[in-house]
């Protein structure tokens, strides 16, 4: 696990540049560093030392060094692949995972992201072609970012890599901010920075002679197969089982974060690591704790865990904001910067429950009361009229049910935040960033994709590219990564996809329970208290905060900063603070998604 940045384009005294670069990045890879530069082309790679701690030094070259390779991630199959390749005539000279990809390119060329198991960002230069291929994996686990300016391209795992060089040019996106608050997370593919974008998940790329190509790779499809419900189940349980063995595969420690839900505790059952680590607050129902510490007595682990102190949280809010390279106003990214603090201490691999949420249908809004379920019996005549006209009204009780009730989810399902709608976020905006894309517009070619499926099929689609990506993937990495720890995430693995994609809709989400067949599945691994615990999502008081007088003080001086008006109507932001304050509404999510922005903005560009 490590981190990379580079550039291909001339730039004078590029190894001082490089190694600046290299220095912004060095909480990702604190063990090592190697550069690569040759003519026009720079590469520069930090490691964080998992497998062949001796050998496995970045870049690193094929037989005649004719191409050369920067990888951040692990490839969980690289065994069978090397097998492979030696079969081929390939001669290896490490037993990193890392070396399968530069002798894979060699052989499959860009058929190679094809066949590779595991969270990746990479990148290979051809010497002789003057070359450049990247990749980034299926799920979008690791983050790889890119931009062309003044006739070069630059790319790496963090944008902050980009700032030291000569042709960057630091300019906010006015059309991310209108979209971030409705979505909480930034969404678009252009980045807060101008001309700087993601690669897509499941995307490689080629840059040869100037000319950019982006091309998609794979794409996840449900295919739901009619199998007896316990053959479902059980094939669940083998490849989730085998899935965690696959993500084991360190020379250094492994261990496990644990919540109260199902999925991490799922993977600490089937893992058994040394320790799991849990973190919570000291607030009523704000801490899983509790719940994690019980699991582990009974699977006789040791559960490392802390409560929060809301004042070192407060403190740190810079440094995350830093961390996270773009505004981001999910409110577990503050316990889980705290969390993987907590587990470096004692290990350097950990293995967590994200995406099963996503492949199995976790999701609570996926599921419709019981109230609704019997709405939607209504003859279809009746409620798409209902369901119109319900989408104009003001926020008003009843209009999301008559909306849910009378329209598909493309119509009114955006992913699992909506903080602001469209037309309040525009209404506290200044005329420059009024403009961004439209929640539809945003939205519509992921649904166009699956508008034949049914309504949880496009919903978990949907979150499958945005929400998962660019919020749930973005701060796991970004918050291990900012202390040094390699997340890994066994449920968002390919072959847990093949059995997820198996799966009917109404074993996914049922009238007994969300992710129906997922949990039977988990049965098998967990007391059943555990199996069957709803979701509590990482809580963070920030309601309560926001209505304590320090942290109230300290938000309300940010919302009357000089610069802040230059973004937003200060007089409509302050009353959202000042009526949650006095508790005459919760705005706390809206207040938060306006704080996060103003903090990560100081942090960048003032």
């Amino acid at each position: 696990m490590c981190g990379f940045t580079g550039f291909i384009g001339n730039t004078g005294n590029t190894p001082a540049v490089l190694e600046q670069m290299m220095d912004r990045i060095i909480h990702r890879g604190p063990d090592s560093s190697g550069t690569f530069i040759e003519d026009e082309a720079a590469l520069g790679f930090r490691r964080l030392s998992i497998i062949d701690l001796e050998a496995g030094h970045q870049p690193l070259y094929n037989e005649d060094e004719s191409s050369v390779l920067i990888f951040n991630g692990e490839i969980y199959n690289f065994m069978q692949l090397r097998e492979e390749l030696i079969g081929k005539g390939h001669v290896f000279t490490t037993h990193t995972d890392s070396e399968v990809l530069i002798h894979g390119y060699e052989e499959y060329g860009e058929e190679l992201v094809k066949k590779l198991r595991g969270m990746f960002a990479f990148v290979i230069w051809d010497r002789k072609e003057k070359k450049l291929f990247a990749a980034r994996d299926m799920f979008g686990i690791k983050p790889f970012y890119y931009a062309q300016m003044n006739g070069t391209l630059l790319f790496g795992s963090e944008i902050k890599s980009f700032l030291p060089h000569p042709h960057f040019i630091k300019e906010l996106n006015e059309q991310a901010l209108k979209p971030y608050l409705t979505f909480q997370f930034p969404v678009l593919n252009e980045t807060f920075f101008k001309g700087v974008f993601k690669l897509p998940a499941a995307h490689s790329m080629t840059y040869q002679n100037g000319e950019l190509s982006i091309q998609r790779y794979w794409s996840p499809e449900f295919q739901p197969e009619a199998q007896p419900l316990e053959e479902l189940v059980e094939e669940i349980d083998q490849v989730v089982r085998e899935s965690i063995q696959a993500h084991r595969i360190s020379d250094v420690k492994v261990g496990s974060f644990l919540s109260s839900g199902v999925d991490s505790s799922y993977v600490a059952s089937v893992l058994r690591p040394n320790k799991t680590f849990t973190v919570g607050f000291s607030d009523q129902n704000f801490s899983e704790i509790d719940n994690a510490k019980a699991l582990s007595d009974e699977l006789g682990i040791e559960n490392v865990n802390e409560v929060l102190d809301p004042d070192a949280c407060f403190e740190k809010l810079d440094e995350i904001q830093y961390m996270m390279d773009e505004p981001h106003s999910n409110p577990s990214i503050v316990p889980l910067y705290f969390l993987a603090e907590l587990a470096r201490k004692d290990v350097t691999v950990v293995l967590s429950g994200e995406g099963a949420d996503e492949l199995f249908g976790g999701y609570a809004e996926y599921d419709t009361t019981p109230a609704l379920k019997k709405y939607k019996q209504l003859p279809a005549i009746f409620r798409k009229p209902l369901g119109s006209v319900a989408r104009i009204l003001p926020e008003v009780r009843g209009k999301n049910f008559m909306v849910k009730g009378g329209r598909p989810a493309e119509d009114w399902f955006i992913g699992q935040a909506k903080i602001f709608q469209e037309r309040e976020a525009a209404s506290l905006l200044k005329a420059p960033y009024k403009k961004g894309p439209s929640v539809k517009e945003i939205v519509r070619p992921y649904y166009d994709e699956v508008k034949h499926e049914d309504d949880i099929t496009k919903m978990q689609y949907l979150d499958l590219h945005l929400w998962l990506v660019d919020d749930i993937l973005l701060k796991a990495d970004k918050m291990s990564m900012a202390h040094s720890i390699e997340l890994r995430v066994p449920f968002l693995d390919r072959e847990v996809m093949g059995a997820a994609a198996k799966v009917p809709s109404n074993y996914r989400v049922n009238d007994i329970d969300t992710k129906y067949a997922f949990r039977l599945a988990a049965g098998r691994a967990l007391p059943e208290e555990s199996a069957n615990r709803k979701k509590i999502g990482f809580p963070v008081p920030i309601r309560h905060w926001i209505r304590d007088e320090k942290y109230y003080i300290q938000i309300r001086e940010t919302f009357s900063r000089p610069e802040t008006a230059e973004f937003f109507d200060q007089k409509e932001i302050l009353k959202l603070l000042q009526d949650h304050y006095e508790q005459k509404a919760n705005n706390a999510r809206k207040i938060w998604t306006v704080f996060m922005f103003l903090v990560w903005y100081k942090k960048y560009f003032s």
